[in-house]
């Protein structure tokens, strides 16, 4: 695998991907493109990926970065996703430590409010038997006082403890993509699929432009798989019935210390009765999430509405009333859009009425992935391959290998436990180069957050990093924690990454330019708020 994995590498291997016929192309770049051709590239098949814009551009970095079993899909009869998504989320927590990290949930419980105290109890009893282990307790108001300082107390009655687990979304992608390309992928960005090409009935490839520098390429397969998201019908035949129901989910993050919480805390809301989310991540604070319908252009990043804010601060108030959060208290905010594949009644039925169950549409030579979670990315790539084996006439099995290779034993220094943890589950594999890294940079953070600056070179250096916003929202997450989305760090951000990146300064003053514009627009606070 070239390590050297950037813009230069991307100019020179573009011109070559038509020498080839490839067993497998996988459109996006999301956690469920990334799953499929980590899983083929795994068995040998040769396979290229194509991204339009960014990987995790979508959904996959906007999610609530949940890596759950999906504890109301019990209550909604959906025994198999559920037990798909606990066996996974162990499997994840035990193949990449530091990149996905238990979390304890807490539910507090009110007089005369659902659910109470046994129902719960019951729901996570069946959650924990799918499980394999028992992993909630009940504790009682006088107990939830020291346990969750600072939670509403007007007739508490205490709060269900059980665990689930956290994760970087779009660096869970981009290890995934690592793994891929370790066996042989070929993985790239800024490539848009225009067209499918198709023979006697038949898809046989791709008519793709370069979105960077111009120019189209007609690709060959024998076999294409569709892992576009929301986006998914956009390739389908014009024919073919509409079935995706975009949903948008959007979240506040908030300093930690304006609203500090050990564990995560999930409670209905009172406006509508769904469940919502208060938990720390990266060292702030997520607030989560709503669930309306998206009716704006997918072209564009999704926003935060003003209705959605001021249901979330009605949370804020509702659950932790003392902390009085405001508009003003947040750091960033961020919507992503669901691909929920819609029931008979949509768009009638409530969004948090959909199921999340994912389906397959073939049609010869191509499988299409629609809906599907971030938890369960393996098993959705596996039933992709399958459809995929079958088509090409090979034989193909889930032998439950592990997605990510073990992480090189390094010793780096002057680093702690938790900082090497972190290096380890983000980086992987590439542990060794950004070890060299932080021994001529140094270990410094940037700002108040856990990200080192040798990060973010090691990023400009070796994860395909075309533009800004890839390497501040994806790549690391500083254009979220840091306030005005880094806008202190520009300058120490440029002496560092611009050589890195080969940007001359009018190429960096026009990435600076647009990457503001984008993060007042789908990372601030909605227009309408004063």
């Amino acid at each position: 695998m070239n390590q050297d994995w950037n813009a230069a590498w991307r100019q020179q291997v573009l011109p070559t991907l038509a020498d080839e016929t490839w067993d497998l192309i996988v459109i996006g770049g999301g956690i469920s493109g990334a799953g499929i051709v980590r899983e083929a590239a795994r068995r040998g098949w040769r396979c290229l990926l194509l991204e339009q814009r960014d990987f995790a551009w979508g959904t996959s970095s906007r999610s609530s970065k949940m890596v759950h079993g999906g504890l109301r899909y019990i209550a909604k009869g959906q025994w198999r996703l559920t037990r798909d998504s606990v066996r996974e989320r162990q499997r994840l927590l035990d193949e990449a430590p530091g990149l996905v990290e238990p979390m304890s949930f807490m539910m507090p419980h009110y007089r005369g409010g659902f659910p109470g105290p046994r129902v719960l109890g019951g729901l996570l009893s069946v959650y924990d038997a799918l499980a394999g282990r028992r992993s909630h307790q009940f504790h009682d108001a006088q107990q939830l006082r020291y346990l969750a300082p600072g939670v509403k107390e007007t007739d508490l009655l205490g709060g269900t403890c059980f665990v689930d687990a956290l994760t970087d979304d779009a660096r869970l992608v981009m290890r995934v993509l690592s793994e891929a390309r370790a066996d042989g992928a070929v993985v790239l960005n800024g490539v848009r699929v225009e067209h499918l090409l198709r023979e006697n009935g038949r898809v046989c490839g791709v008519q793709v432009d370069d979105c960077e520098a111009g120019g189209s390429l007609q690709l060959r397969c024998g076999v294409l798989a569709v892992a576009t998201g929301a986006w998914a019908e956009r390739l389908r035949p014009a024919e073919t019935p509409r079935q995706l129901r975009p949903l948008r989910g959007s979240h506040l993050l908030l300093p930690g210390w304006r609203l500090p919480v050990a564990q995560a805390f999930t409670f209905l809301h009172a406006r509508d009765r769904r469940p919502v989310f208060v938990f720390p991540w990266e060292g702030a604070t997520v607030v989560g999430t709503t669930d309306l319908d998206h009716r704006e252009d997918l072209d564009q990043s999704a926003s935060i509405g003003a209705d959605e804010l001021d249901y979330l601060l009605a949370a804020c108030s509702q659950q932790f009333p003392g902390a009085e959060i405001v508009a003003d208290d947040v750091l960033s905010t961020w919507s992503g859009v669901r691909p929920v594949v819609g029931g008979a009644g949509a768009p009638q039925d409530k969004p948090s009425n959909e199921t999340r169950e994912h389906v397959l549409w073939q049609e010869p030579g191509c499988v299409t992935l629609a809906g599907g979670k971030l938890t369960t990315f393996r098993p959705q790539a596996i039933e992709v391959l399958t459809a995929c084996a079958t088509m090409l006439g090979r034989p193909f099995v889930d032998d439950a290998e592990p997605v990510f290779a073990a992480v090189p034993a390094l010793a780096i220094a002057d680093l702690s436990s938790h900082q090497w943890r972190r290096l380890a589950g983000r980086h992987g594999r590439h542990l060794p180069r950004l070890a060299q890294l932080i021994k001529e940079i140094g270990h410094d953070s940037v700002g108040a957050t856990d990200t080192l600056w040798a990060e973010l070179a090691f990023a400009c250096e070796a994860e395909m990093v075309l533009h800004l916003d890839d390497l501040l929202l994806r790549r690391t997450r500083l254009g979220l924690l840091l306030p005005r989305g880094g806008e202190d760090y520009f300058a120490a951000i440029r002496q560092l990454c611009q050589p890195r990146l080969g940007w001359d300064d009018e190429q960096w003053q026009q990435e600076l330019q647009r990457y503001r514009a984008l993060w007042q627009r789908h990372h601030g606070l909605p227009d309408a708020t004063p």
